[in-house]
């Protein structure tokens, strides 16, 4: 039987058709919320900020109510916001209030706001100086990818001339970073000791540092099933390591989810080197840019690919470049008749 609107009466066993009207809060409901004490809300908002998939998750429960909004704003909530992409602004929808936003959560002591805003200063806004005090306030909490930056910076002598480098402050960086678990640094560290730059020679423990690296490596592998196909193992190792003792990986991996930092760095950096005829770091998950000509260093075979520091020399071999470098052949001694003494040596 049917009512006069035309719906049926419900039937015994049936399932009860459920309302898509939105229920309205009731004053009750509204009456206990605001009878929770602030500490209990300002707790919820450091979890949301610390556990965010994207800088929206964090910024829509401020603009659910006015309490959300003042009490998120508070620099104890911002400091506490620990979760790198809930400053995962993208290089499209940069614009003062952003970098306003990042400011204030690098002002209340954010250390990845103020590693993240630094190297968008120090790499895209050239302003040097402000980006590099950004990034060591984030590395006196002990932000371990903010100390790596800072000893790339050391040992590349970024933003200033190729004759002002600090090798021994950028092993100290780097270790430091090595020390709080970075993987880049702890590779970075061992090639240094290796090869005697900017501290002692060392090349056992450089080994070490390498086999360490390798097997933190390893253990995201094992860890991630999904990361290990078969046709990826086996790959030749570095070409100036003959023998596999201390070289890095020697199969190929998928590529890592990197720092937010990175990803606008690598969107925005990419078409403007171009026109400016810096070179981009050939790693796709760095983005870092020269800040003089000639600042990077090549790969010593192929003579193509341009790297900011070995950290990411070697992860782009596991990512491919392995399959490409080919070695470039130059010829000397060629007399002006076409006629050459001999092949040249190789790069």
């Amino acid at each position: 039987m049917r009512t006069r609107r035309g719906t049926s009466y419900p039937i015994v066993g049936a399932p009860v058709p459920t309302n898509r009207k939105r229920a309205k809060l009731t004053t009750s409901a509204i009456r206990n919320f605001d009878a929770l004490p602030d500490d209990i809300v300002s707790s919820i908002l450091v979890k949301l900020g610390s556990t965010a998939d994207c800088p929206a998750d964090f910024v829509v429960a401020l603009l659910t109510c006015k309490r959300f909004n003042c009490l998120g704003l508070n620099p104890v909530v911002l400091s506490q916001a620990a979760s790198p992409e809930t400053f995962a602004v993208k290089y499209t929808k940069w614009s003062p209030e952003a970098q306003r936003f990042l400011q204030r959560c690098a002002d209340a002591g954010n250390a990845e706001a103020s590693y993240t805003l630094g190297m968008i200063q120090f790499y895209c806004c050239c302003n040097h100086r402000t980006g590099a005090a950004l990034m060591a306030k984030a590395a006196l909490k002990s932000h371990a990818s903010a100390l790596y930056s800072l000893a790339i910076i050391q040992f590349n002598g970024s933003g200033s001339s190729k004759f002002i480098k600090d090798l021994t402050g950028g092993v100290t960086l780097c270790a430091r970073a090595a020390f709080l678990g970075h993987l880049d640094a702890i590779r970075e560290l061992g090639h240094c000791l290796k090869d005697g730059y900017g501290i002692s020679k060392n090349i056992s423990e450089g080994e070490w540092l390498l086999v360490q690296a390798n097997a933190r490596e390893l253990a995201v592998i094992c860890s991630t099933p999904e990361l290990i196909p078969g046709p990826r193992l086996l790959l030749p190792p570095y070409p100036y390591c003959a023998n596999g003792i201390g070289s890095d990986l020697r199969f190929s991996l998928l590529p890592r989810k990197c720092h937010p930092a990175n990803r606008f760095l690598a969107g925005w950096n990419r078409d403007k080197s171009l026109y400016s005829g810096y070179r981009i770091c050939s790693y796709v998950g760095c983005g870092r840019l020269e800040t003089r000509m000639h600042e990077f260093r090549r790969c010593s075979v192929c003579g193509v690919m341009n790297y900011c520091s070995r950290g990411c020399q070697a992860r782009d071999w596991t990512l491919g470049h392995n399959r490409n470098c080919r070695p470039m052949v130059r010829f000397a001694n060629v007399n002006v008749n076409g006629a050459g003494a001999g092949a040249g040596g190789m790069w």
